[in-house]
């Protein structure tokens, strides 16, 4: 009898117990917008970052609840941009951005201090000494961009990581784990960039990279824009006002600052 009893009591409290979050689960709902799971459903979910949220879900309900900006997904590009606004209701161009790594200090140009032999990354190498080229500013070369890049769009070249921009969808991870900082993502449509990182004074750039900025301002001097300037003995390009004329590569007399093709 008392084992019936207990019974019983368990089971009325189980009834209990399940009616009131029956009931709590109505009372707290929060609706969801339909509007995310269908942004949702047209996303790569590559979940890269390269919108600048932490994945596509983060993505999509900011779009919906803090009206970021639709055409942000990198990797989706123009066609989900596209169907994004169309669901928002909105219109927004899409800008192609794509990584570009902002050193030519190669085998040739840039030597070495010493010969690593670690645990083969640029994060560790770059804590001995302070990296093994001479050049504190110059790409390492251990290819850490090369494996965080899922499109196999970035490669190692006579010691530089090189990007291929067919391939590059400017998500940005290559970036965000080069201890030196060298690679940016920039518009794509923008044929011009600043192959060097490098801020000591041109005469001891000299020492340590042969193809480095020496800081002359000659490019500065030849842009009618004023899209281009030297700070801290470095000739840095401003995008919004670039109109890719070529001036300053022209007078560039250490043709550091390249050209590349527009990708597709």
């Amino acid at each position: 009898m008392e084992i019936l009893y207990a019974v019983l009591v368990l089971g009325g409290l189980g009834v209990l117990f399940g009616l009131g979050l029956g009931l709590a689960s109505k009372v707290f709902k929060v609706e969801r917008d339909i509007r995310i799971q269908k942004i949702m459903e047209t996303l790569p979910c590559a979940n890269c970052g390269g919108c600048g949220f932490a994945g596509c879900s983060a993505f999509a309900t900011a779009v919906v609840e803090k009206g970021a900006d639709p055409a942000s997904c990198t990797v989706g590009g123009a066609a989900c941009a596209e169907k994004v606004s169309e669901i928002m209701g909105v219109k927004a161009s899409f800008e192609r951005k794509t990584a570009r790594v902002r050193c030519a200090g190669d085998c040739e140009h840039a030597p070495l201090k010493f010969e690593f032999h670690g645990l083969a990354n640029c994060e560790s190498v770059s804590k001995v000494a302070g990296g093994s080229k001479a050049c504190a500013y110059g790409c390492l070369g251990l290819g850490s961009c090369v494996q965080m890049c899922e499109y196999q769009a970035i490669s190692i070249v006579d010691g530089v990581a090189q990007v291929n921009e067919n391939k590059c969808y400017g998500c940005g991870k290559c970036a965000s784990v080069c201890p030196r900082h060298l690679i940016e993502v920039v518009p794509a449509q923008k044929k011009y960039f600043v192959a060097c990182t490098n801020k000591d004074k041109g005469s001891f750039m000299k020492d340590v990279c042969s193809a480095g900025c020496i800081g002359c301002k000659l490019c500065e001097k030849a842009c009618e824009y004023e899209a281009i300037s030297v700070e801290n003995n470095l000739a840095k390009i401003d995008y919004e006002k670039c109109t890719s004329c070529g001036a300053c590569a022209e007078k560039c007399p250490k043709k550091i600052i390249h050209m590349v093709e527009i990708a597709e």
